[in-house]
């Protein structure tokens, strides 16, 4: 987005995802009894979640299907009107599917795809949980009381999406949708192999990274956040006697500053947890962070080791050769 064209507010947050699995009871043991997220409730083939610092009725939603893989991604816009603003913009580019009725826990959406066909959805009516009384805390800027089971995560942070061409995904959220461009991963060969967006002073609600395998459309993870480095340690110890594999970290990474575990939980999808906040963007006129091929070492992991292979090439759906190693 160049600089001179005035920034678009039209959409305000990551609302909520919906990630499928062959195996909701495992998934839903995961998110449930592991992370500490409250069950909210139950329709068809599909559990509704949120975290206890998430304010709407879910910010989860967990569908039995054939294979892993994201169902799609729920933005809410900063109104009403700017919900219809961004309708219009999304059928003259093209991407727009159309209305439906919505769903538990929000109202009509909008419907769209990415250029690399991400399902994604635009809302601006949504349910607020509704606290029982004996699970209300006293710290009335909190939603409920923290749960006593598992290590609970605090609220729904980002997505990273992987993708055959970065750079016309992430142009599209940007020139469509208001994103702003925080940092990214441009190669020798001028072309990017990531991007790291946000509609907020968060360094990402969303991030495309080259799919490696030459697929399109995939779900590379979703993420929840702890706000304490501590619960990274904490939650390590649990996955491991409860046979959940961890495919990297604790560690931190450059771009973001973050803490962070990638996991994958017991239906295929990669999950990750951040430890701590990173760090936030203030500046109307922030200019992106550029790692190159010779800085992009610092940038992947900071310190913690490094990422595996099938890091770079394993996402769901699973495509052939780029199985994660889920069962050691």
């Amino acid at each position: 987005m160049s600089a001179e064209r005035e920034p678009l507010f039209d959409v305000h947050q990551l609302a909520h995802m919906e990630l499928l699995t062959p195996n909701p009871e495992g998934t839903l043991h995961f998110f449930r009894d592991l992370l500490g997220m409250e069950e909210t409730t139950r329709q068809g083939q599909s559990v509704y979640l949120r975290a206890y610092e998430d304010w709407y009725h879910h910010t989860l939603k967990i569908t039995e299907a054939p294979q892993p893989g994201l169902g799609h991604v729920a933005w809410r816009t900063s109104s009403r009107a700017a919900l219809e603003r961004r309708v219009k913009a999304l059928e003259a580019s093209g991407y727009g599917e159309g209305w439906h009725d919505g769903d538990v826990g929000h109202g009509p959406a909008y419907r769209f795809r990415t250029p690399d066909g991400h399902p994604m959805e635009l809302l601006w009516e949504v349910d607020y949980a509704e606290i029982p009384e004996d699970k209300r805390s006293p710290l009335l800027n909190r939603p409920q009381k923290r749960p006593l089971r598992g290590v609970p995560v605090r609220r729904i942070d980002h997505v990273n999406l992987l993708c055959s061409d970065v750079t016309k995904n992430k142009d599209f959220m940007m020139e469509v949708l208001g994103f702003r461009l925080r940092e990214h991963i441009v190669l020798n060969d001028g072309s990017e192999a990531g991007a790291w967006i946000s509609v907020s002073p968060l360094v990402h609600e969303i991030a495309f990274m080259r799919d490696a395998t030459g697929a399109r459309g995939r779900l590379h993870h979703v993420c929840y956040w702890y706000g304490y480095p501590q619960n990274l340690c904490d939650i390590a110890d649990i996955f491991r006697e409860e046979g959940i594999v961890i495919e990297a970290g604790p560690g931190k990474h450059g771009i973001s500053q973050a803490m962070f575990m990638y996991v994958y939980e017991p239906g295929g999808n990669r999950v990750e947890l951040f430890g701590d906040p990173g760090y936030l963007i203030f500046d109307p006129d922030w200019k992106p962070i550029r790692w190159t091929e010779e800085t992009l070492a610092a940038g992947i992991v900071w310190y913690g080791g490094s990422l595996p292979a099938e890091f770079f090439r394993y996402g769901t759906p699973v495509v052939e050769g780029a199985e994660a190693k889920a069962a050691e």
